[in-house]
This record gives structure tokens, C-alpha cells and sequence, in this order.
């Protein structure tokens, strides 16, 4: 895995956590400027995905980020939110985890 790609994993991310907060900044004050301000963070992020794309496949690339905005977005709703996930769901994340460590892993071949 290049760092080139990682990093612009990690900043596509970002973008979408972003976005994710501003949509739901506009569920509790229903002010119609945060969807606005969501959408071009999603444009953003789409944008920044297409170079993900073409530099680890569709794939790896699609796979990874939403492992990386499942992981995040939780976080986000955890911290902010008060939000909690049942034991289950945990076991969701955590195999979510292990997926994205297997994608990630250095392998000899190509497929």
C-alpha cells in the first residue's frame, strides 16, 4: 500500500466525516444551508474517490473507505452523539477491522 494512496484515503475520509456531521447538523437545526455545505463536502469526497480509484482499484478503494467511515462514523456518534452499538454490532466493526487489515496487507502477486 503506497502512502500516497493512504493519505489520500485518510483525507477522503475526513471529507465524508465532515459531511456526515453537517447532514446531521441539519436533522437538529433544520437549517437548509447545512445540506448545501453536506452535498459539496460529498462532491468533494467523490472526487477525491475517483483518484483512489484509479491508483488501487475499485475495489480496494471502495471497500477500504467505507471500513474507514464505518470506523469514524461511530466514533463520531459515540463521542458527540451519545449514540451506543450492541454487542453484535461491535463484532460487526471488529470484522470490519480485520477485513480492512487483510485488503491492506502487502502481498507478492497481484489479482
Amino acid at each position: 500500500m503506497k502512502l500516497g494512496f493512504i493519505v489520500w484515503l485518510l483525507t477522503s475520509s475526513a471529507i465524508f466525516m465532515a459531511a456526515a456531521t453537517s447532514s446531521r447538523a441539519y436533522v437538529s437545526t433544520n437549517n437548509v444551508l447545512w445540506v448545501v455545505f453536506s452535498m459539496c463536502l460529498y462532491v468533494t469526497g467523490n472526487l477525491i474517490m475517483l483518484k483512489l480509484m484509479r491508483e488501487g482499484g475499485l475495489g480496494l478503494a471502495i471497500s477500504i473507505s467505507a471500513i474507514t467511515q464505518l470506523i469514524l462514523v461511530n466514533l463520531i456518534a459515540f463521542s458527540f452523539y451519545g449514540e451506543r452499538l450492541s454487542s453484535l454490532q461491535v463484532g460487526g466493526l471488529v470484522l470490519g477491522v480485520a477485513a480492512m487489515v487483510l485488503m491492506m496487507w502487502p502481498s507478492t502477486g497481484s489479482a
